[in-house]
């Protein structure tokens, strides 16, 4: 097994279970950071570098599911495992739905301990991945022209180019020209690359228009 790069963040109000698990996860090839608390987390904790989180479910002042939130809430989407003393399903699917990505049981198994920071350390990658190819796309998105981002949303909405003349009040050659500026702008290749990139740049159609679903989130 080949650890994927990035940094295990072990929150524990139990040294002793942070010293075992630092030893472990190190012994298999991760870099890892401890914390005693939830608070000690929120003070140090940069958004930034790639990793996951072990976090305990009961702690005595924030306890998992509240540090959750406050993650949530200041936008980081770190994914997160849960460990338990018991197998408390309620707080299991909070926590999933909240999205935890696994939620095991103490004394963990090793085996499934590993497994789970694996899949937690792809998620973390492919999220980072996706993110960047989003801000690349909506780079270029920044580079139309008002115009030009008109042209775009009505070819989004699967408007000819004739419809689109007539409903911005020019003619059919003037949008064709725009249309071609919005395609080497995109680096498209083709129109249904140029809706798939606008919509990976975080425009959707919606029944009342376009909608910037990337914006909307900050």
């Amino acid at each position: 097994m080949s650890a994927q790069p990035g940094t295990v963040f072990i929150v524990d109000d139990d040294p002793d279970v942070c010293r075992a698990l630092g030893r472990l996860l190190r012994s298999a090839g991760y870099a890892t950071r401890t914390f005693g608390c939830a608070t000690d987390f929120l003070i140090d904790h940069e958004p930034e570098p790639a990793g996951c989180i072990l976090l305990d479910l009961s702690m005595p002042d924030l306890n998992g599911l509240e540090l959750q939130q406050c993650l949530a809430a200041s936008g980081c989407r770190r994914p997160i495992i849960f460990l338990s003393a018991n197998g408390d399903v309620h707080n299991t699917v909070r926590a999933m739905k909240a999205g935890a990505v696994n939620f095991l049981t103490k004394p963990v198994d090793n085996a499934a301990l590993m497994e789970a920071i694996e899949e937690a350390l792809k998620i973390d990658a492919a999220g980072r991945a996706q993110w960047v190819t989003r801000t690349t796309l909506r780079g270029r998105l920044a580079t139309l022209t008002p115009r030009e981002r008109q042209v775009l949303e009505k070819v989004m909405a699967g408007r000819l180019n004739k419809q689109i003349a007539a409903e911005l009040g020019t003619v059919e050659k003037t949008i064709k020209v725009h249309r071609a500026r919005v395609m080497r702008k995109m680096h498209a290749g083709s129109l249904i690359e140029l809706v798939q990139i606008a919509r990976l740049a975080g425009l959707e159609v919606k029944s009342d228009g376009i909608q910037d679903t990337a914006a909307s989130r900050h």
